[in-house]
């Protein structure tokens, strides 16, 4: 009996293992022919060269801290990939006392809206997941943070801090107050559901699990969040002339319009 689960212990570990390289020998192929149409850095510099592209430096530091706390906690400890998220995420989805969560990470959904791929195959899984490690290795994390807030969905057809920050505030992103800062973080996670200008409520709701975030990762105190919470950030503006259709007009992203994303 002891021989037979034995046996049956290698066979499970060589069915994974197999599996295992199947899967990343698939990614890397992907990968490469995303790469041989659209090379990774040309998608970057692409971003990086358009007129309403943010440097780092110039947004508010709150959106920062906001956005890793909601997003992926761990930024600056890991690499391309969270194993421990990835671990999380998948108990949650058989064990209900765990809270649902995604394991992407802040550069997988840079990779992601990058290259416009919202279909969650196994296949792209594996290929974002090697793009995203190709990212790390030629970005810092503050440059692929900087990436990522100046491509994702703000809801309202904001895309890009600087679009987020113009259409909903009449702001620039660096004058952002910590409640304008902290409503916007969460919205990506589902644009559509959190936009400003008809789902307010859903906004704020989703602000204070952003503040609860910043608390359990010890970025500010109880205190702190409870004052950012009441501070107001209801849209000052709602300035359409920000949102996709007159930025896209004006060949933003070269063109590219991106989607509301289910991370």
């Amino acid at each position: 009996m002891k021989k037979f689960f034995k046996r049956l212990f290698l066979l499970l570990m060589i069915v994974i293992i197999a599996a295992v390289v199947w899967f990343f020998k698939d990614g890397i192929d992907k990968a490469n022919e995303f790469e041989s149409r659209q090379p990774l850095s040309a998608l970057v510099d692409t971003v990086r060269s358009n007129p309403q592209y943010v440097p780092y430096d110039q947004v508010s530091p709150t959106l920062y801290q906001a956005t890793i706390a909601i997003e992926d906690a761990r930024y600056y400890q890991h690499g391309a990939v969270d194993i421990k998220a990835l671990i999380r995420a998948a108990a949650s989805q058989f064990i209900s006392s765990i809270p649902r969560s995604g394991g992407s990470t802040i550069a997988m959904q840079v990779v992601k809206n990058l290259y416009r791929q919202y279909d969650g195959t196994a296949v792209w899984k594996a290929a974002e997941i090697v793009l995203a490690h190709r990212l790390c290795e030629m970005y810092t994390k503050d440059e692929i943070l900087a990436l990522y807030v100046n491509i994702i969905n703000y809801g309202d057809g904001y895309h890009g801090i600087d679009a987020a920050s113009h259409g909903y505030y009449g702001v620039e992103p660096s004058q952002l107050t910590q409640g304008q800062a902290t409503i916007l973080a969460g919205i990506p996670q589902s644009p559509g559901y959190f936009q400003l200008s008809d789902h307010y409520d859903n906004a704020r709701a989703k602000q204070k699990l952003v503040l609860d975030a910043m608390v359990r990762n010890k970025m500010i105190d109880q205190a702190q969040a409870d004052a950012i919470y009441q501070e107001p950030n209801e849209p000052t503006v709602l300035d359409y002339s920000w949102s996709t259709a007159s930025v896209f007009d004006h060949g933003f992203y070269g063109g590219i319009r991106l989607v509301d994303v289910v991370l």
